[in-house]
């Protein structure tokens, strides 16, 4: 993340250590140039002293490449703002990713991964950002070091320690070819002292650099920058002028995409140098307002489900009370319970008895009955006056009678079951 320094008044990114770093391979050289160099040449050109000339562009030249060098650094390259919230278009729910969602920011949703919008007429497809949670403007990257989406972004620079990009690109290009002239200028002047050297006494070429260390060792440091800043001011020259940056030329190179920005050399130099630049999306100074975080799908669900408990309204504030309120219907629910499981109790205990007295009063009446019958019988049998059938009479009453009263069990053990 970005580092900010007198509240916000200077923002430098992840990596900006590497800093102190340039500084010392731009300073160092120049201070012995100043010191080796220009210092024996302020008399060697003696009308008006112009040799004085040689020491004050060198240090003017110096002040003039850090400067640059800080404003590149130390100032935002075009961070867009990212959203606290997903975007409400047209999301897409997908019920099997919504394990592996759960850990980002938009759980259970899917958003587009593309979608298409307009530039100079032609369609142009943009992404979707799933860190920052918003669609990438047109040009527009997210840098792995810095965490955050540039417009127009070009690169991560280390030896600047921050992001190349819409805000900052015109300084970072005039950084380059600056320290290109600040290396061509100490190279020249001190390849000019040492024919100074060989034109005084009459020496060759190794007399003199033997006479001067510092200037060969300028002249060979110089040599070796120019390959790197030397190249890298050629190859956004030719980026400049066709309206590329460095990702979309590497980028676009693999695709064979047409350059649709490109509006012809002088417009596209117009465009980097003369267009005001546009003030920064982040106030980087205000203060951070906190919000209240929305609510989740599964939250939604759960609340559309509902829970089928009278719900208690008291003020979120007062915790302390929402408490004893609960415990207090939970107790007064415990012991409603308890009232009701022994009521239940005390139902099932007189159905019991109930039934065992009404059984135990139609097995006596049985009895009764069967008694009854039994004296009935007998009576009968003494009145009868033929004795030939009393075996028969006899037998069939004291069947019916055992009959009946089996019947009359059998009924009585329905009305239990």
């Amino acid at each position: 993340m970005q580092k900010f320094f007198l509240g916000g008044r200077l923002i430098f990114g992840p990596d900006a250590r590497s800093l102190p770093v340039t500084l010392l391979l731009i300073s160092v050289p120049s201070i012995i140039f100043c010191i080796f160099v220009a210092r024996h040449l302020r008399h060697r050109f003696s009308p008006y002293n112009a040799g004085y000339g040689i020491m004050v562009v060198a240090v003017v030249f110096t002040i003039y490449v850090l400067i640059i060098l800080f404003l590149t650094s130390a100032r935002d390259p075009g961070i867009i703002p990212r959203n606290s919230r997903p975007p409400e278009e047209e999301p897409h729910h997908d019920s099997s990713v919504l394990t592996q969602a759960r850990n980002r920011h938009t759980p259970g949703r899917q958003f587009p991964r593309t979608k298409e919008v307009m530039v100079n007429g032609m369609q142009v497809r943009v992404k979707y950002c799933s860190t920052c949670m918003l669609y990438r403007p047109p040009r527009c990257s997210h840098c792995s070091i810095c965490n955050n989406c540039v417009e127009r972004f070009d690169h991560h620079c280390p030896w600047v320690g921050q992001c190349i990009g819409l805000r900052n690109y015109r300084f970072f290009f005039m950084f380059v070819s600056s320290t290109t002239l600040l290396c061509i200028y100490v190279f020249s002047m001190s390849a000019l002292y040492i024919k100074v050297l060989m034109d005084d006494n009459h020496r060759t070429v190794w007399e003199a650099m033997k006479e001067s260390p510092p200037s060969v060792v300028l002249m060979a440091y110089c040599f070796i920058a120019l390959w790197f800043v030397g190249g890298l001011t050629g190859f956004h020259l030719y980026l400049i002028g066709t309206n590329q940056t460095t990702y979309e030329n590497f980028r676009h190179r693999a695709d064979n995409r047409i350059n649709i920005f490109d509006r012809g050399c002088p417009s596209n130099f117009d465009e980097i140098f003369c267009t005001k630049l546009n003030p920064s999306k982040i106030n980087f100074r205000a203060l951070v307002q906190e919000e209240v975080p929305r609510p989740t799908e599964e939250a939604k669900a759960e609340d559309v489900g509902g829970d089928t408990h009278p719900k208690i309204e008291v003020d979120l504030e007062n915790r302390q009370d929402l408490l004893k309120i609960s415990e207090r219907q939970n107790i007064e629910e415990g012991i409603d319970l308890s009232k009701i499981s022994q009521r239940q109790n005390d139902e099932e205990n007189d159905s019991r008895e109930s039934n065992d007295t009404l059984r135990s009063t139609l097995e006596a009446d049985s009895i009764m009955g069967i008694n009854h019958r039994a004296s009935l019988t007998t009576t009968m049998i003494r009145s009868d006056p033929e004795p030939s059938s009393y075996g028969n009479s006899s037998s069939e009453i004291a069947a019916d009678s055992h009959t009946n009263s089996t019947v009359t069990i059998k009924e009585a053990g329905h009305l239990f079951e």
